[in-house]
């Protein structure tokens, strides 16, 4: 994993606040080939340990409903990168509909597709897309364009780094449908707050960015996949009703001392 050069970057990204988040990583060299050697080890040897279950899962989609086994959808990764994700499909066929964000209860969701979801096995698929390079173990969630439309400058610094699979943020907002159950305007309150909150954690594993760093993330997605409740959506619900969050992702606060 390697950093181009400044003047490479993207035009939007060559800007004040991305620059903090590069001079960081410029000193993290030796971390960032950890990070891909580890990258490409790890997801070779849990595709062949983990292709029985992939095998189980494809059946299983296959036979409750029609469609492809896998759902692609371009989303966003270093550098601004197009690339089309790995996950396997959880939805009706064409149940898109230009709404992309996933509520609790979504009828959208086949009985399958909820099970795999719950224990995070869709996510399964995109052990090809770190592979190929796409994307990290312990990194900022791929979005889709729309959302990306509404970064600031210094949310753009996250693609510095190839989208990944875990995060602080996606820990902490495991249960981020139940948030947005019932709520009038879904869209606009995950822009307005949600988003906000998780950059701030996003942007906070820049910096901590090392290999203890990730397996510590790593870990803490096990244990939450088995039950452990980091964070509960009381505690995040209570986090973005409570603050107003741009402009403070620049924070000496260790989110992780006070949610854990």
């Amino acid at each position: 994993m390697k950093l181009r050069k400044w003047e490479d970057l993207p035009e939007d990204m060559q800007n004040e606040r991305v620059r903090e988040y590069y001079d960081i990583l410029k000193e993290k060299k030796g971390a960032l080939i950890l990070k891909r050697l580890f990258d490409i080890a790890a997801s070779l040897l849990l595709l062949i340990v983990l292709s029985p279950v992939c095998l189980i899962t494809a059946i299983a989609i296959k036979v409750e409903s029609k469609g492809p086994v896998m759902y692609r959808q371009v989303r966003k990764t270093a550098y601004e990168k197009d690339f089309s994700i790995h996950k396997f499909r959880s939805m009706y066929l064409n149940s898109d509909n230009g709404y992309l964000l996933t509520v609790k209860n979504d009828s959208r969701v086949t009985k399958v597709g909820a099970f795999i979801r719950k224990y995070k096995i869709d996510e399964l698929g995109q052990l090809i897309d770190v592979l190929k390079g796409n994307m990290t173990f312990v990194g900022v969630r791929p979005q889709v364009q729309k959302y990306v439309d509404h970064y600031t400058d210094e949310m753009k610094a996250t693609f510095l780094l190839p989208a990944g699979i875990t995060s602080l943020a996606s820990i902490y907002y495991r249960n981020e449908n139940e948030l947005l159950s019932g709520r009038e305007d879904p869209d606009g309150l995950y822009l307005s707050e949600i988003l906000p909150d998780k950059m701030t954690y996003n942007l906070i594993g820049i910096r901590e960015l090392s290999p203890f760093y990730d397996l510590k993330i790593l870990l803490m997605t096990v244990f939450t996949v088995f039950g452990k409740d980091y964070k509960s959506a009381k505690q995040v619900n209570s986090d973005v009703f409570s603050r107003k969050l741009p402009g403070q992702a620049c924070t000496e606060e260790d989110p992780e001392a006070a949610h854990v």
